[in-house]
């Protein structure tokens, strides 16, 4: 009824049809698995910036506890300092929940938050602003999140659900300015 070459064609064809989306997925899978965590494909790297406010700025090394973050963070972190203030900087790829305020940090690391308060800089851009005080040490710490289009956000929940729902465009820049008092 059938020839063997019909049968060898469907049966092939058949193979094919189950096999090559099954090898496909399992490529994507490999890849996806070797991606050191935290990294994402194609993603641009953040730009650090050579000066602040003027004055030129030198990178540092990130702690063990910034490590481990960031091989978890959907962006990239650094930390520079212009001499006299150290300043975070942070690239967001995509909305995430990792990216959240300062002060939780802070509070993780043993600080005590006190005067919270939104500022707005000599540029007329908002800050929020705190002190975040541990021991002997006090420092000034003050943060915003500035998106694509130049808009920016003090509160991290208040950037994260605009950009979920589309009303705040990536990549995003999470900058982070800490100064001892």
């Amino acid at each position: 009824m059938f020839d063997n070459s019909f049968v060898n064609r469907v049966f092939y064809k058949l193979l094919c049809a189950v096999l090559l989306p099954g090898c496909m997925l399992w490529g994507a899978l490999a890849t996806w698995a070797r991606a050191p965590a935290g990294t994402a494909p194609a993603t641009p790297s953040l730009e650090l910036p050579a000066q602040w406010q003027g004055q030129p700025l030198r990178p540092l090394a990130l702690s063990d506890v910034e490590q481990r973050f960031a091989r978890q963070f959907p962006g990239t972190l650094a930390r520079m300092t212009d001499g006299r203030q150290v300043l975070v900087l942070r690239a967001v790829q995509r909305p995430t929940r990792m990216l959240h305020p300062a002060a939780d940090c802070y509070r993780g690391l043993g600080y005590r938050i006190a005067h919270q308060q939104l500022e707005l800089d000599a540029q007329q851009q908002m800050w929020r602003c705190f002190e975040a005080l541990r021991g002997s040490q006090q420092l000034r710490v003050c943060e915003r999140i500035v998106d694509a289009r130049g808009a920016g956000f003090t509160d991290a929940s208040a950037w994260y659900w605009a950009a979920v729902m589309g009303r705040s465009q990536g990549p995003w820049q999470a900058i982070t300015v800490a100064r001892p008092l």
